[in-house]
């Protein structure tokens, strides 16, 4: 009775992990298997899977790029007004690719969608506040791109 009891403890917490934007003091808060990782920079962390593609996070995410410094660089309409090392932002300046950090962030419709502290973040808010999805090649971002929730600005 006792090994059946511990092997079904054991089966539930392998299957237990916490979804992509749930809050995380550690990386074992989000997944048992360390598949997952928390960003514990952000408000109350948050879970992630780092270095995303766009079609690689759960069901309940979207990959989105955020790019690190602040950047006043040249003005493009698209990366083909950049240099080779960059990209066009939604803000409409080149950043540089080494600048660029990629997150599993949830998928949202709403604020009411994130928990406390975070926004939903449509064209607008990633154009204000930063992040941007990263779309399958050739599809571009616009206002029919997936949102996502990361934190308000304080």
């Amino acid at each position: 009775m006792r090994k059946s009891l511990i092997t079904l403890v054991l089966a539930l917490a392998a299957g237990c992990g916490s979804e992509i934007g749930d809050s995380c003091t550690l990386s074992i808060d989000c997944s048992p298997d360390g598949d997952r990782q928390c960003d514990s920079s952000a408000k109350e962390g948050y879970c992630t899977i780092q270095g995303c593609d766009f079609n690689t996070c759960p069901d309940e995410a979207v990959c989105v790029s955020f790019f690190s410094g602040g950047f006043t660089n040249r003005p493009c309409e698209s990366s083909d007004d950049c240099s080779l090392d960059e990209l066009c932002a939604l803000d409409g300046h080149c950043v540089t690719q080494k600048s660029e950090q990629r997150n599993c962030m949830r998928t949202c419709e709403s604020n009411d969608d994130c928990r406390d502290g975070y926004e939903c973040r449509d064209l607008q808010l990633m154009i204000e506040h930063g992040g941007q999805p990263v779309m399958s090649p050739g599809q571009p971002i616009d206002e029919n791109a997936p949102k996502f929730c990361a934190a308000a600005p304080a």
